[in-house]
């Protein structure tokens, strides 16, 4: 197995984590289930975790594809730095979840807006996570790219039309 391969096996666990964490946190306040939200939090910090094997893999499995055919240093660019910001914003979520999670074991008065504060910051997490994976998919799958498509290295649709 190369680092392009363990990148891939990894690389959807932290987009994926915090959507579950979403449900759960969800399912705690419409229930008033402080047990609930706790596991929400847990589920958030393990979501924060998963994105480091992901990050670590990430320069490696760049050596790999960018002498892949098909591939740009402008699409593994632009997944880089999506990436950077996911993973910050993950590390983010990961602490705020720890944080919330001791509010809620501690019983402070604030712990129940926490909660509604680290769902808010899941979402954007989500939609960062979402960014990041489809500048990865865009390296490979060239059905997803959007743009010119002579940009992506094929001809355009009038070029075709002209065969």
């Amino acid at each position: 197995m190369n680092q392009a391969h363990f990148h891939l096996l990894v690389n959807h666990l932290p987009i994926i984590v915090p959507i579950i964490g979403v449900v759960v946190l969800l399912s705690g306040i419409i229930f008033r289930s402080e047990i609930v939200k706790r596991v929400a939090y847990f589920v958030f910090i393990i979501g924060a975790l998963a994105t480091l094997p992901s990050m670590l893999s990430g320069e490696g499995a760049e050596e790999v594809a960018e002498n892949l055919p098909g591939v740009t240093e402008n699409f593994i660019h632009e997944h880089e730095e999506a990436a950077e910001t996911f993973a910050l914003f993950s590390y983010i979520l990961g602490a705020f979840a720890l944080f919330s999670l001791w509010a809620n074991w501690k019983r402070k008065p604030f712990s129940n807006l926490l909660s509604y504060v680290l769902l808010a910051l899941s979402l954007v997490v989500i939609f960062l996570g979402k960014q990041t994976g489809t500048t990865g998919g865009e390296i490979r799958h060239t059905e997803i790219r959007s743009g010119n498509a002579a940009e992506q290295g094929g001809e355009s649709e009038s070029e075709a039309d002209e065969d």
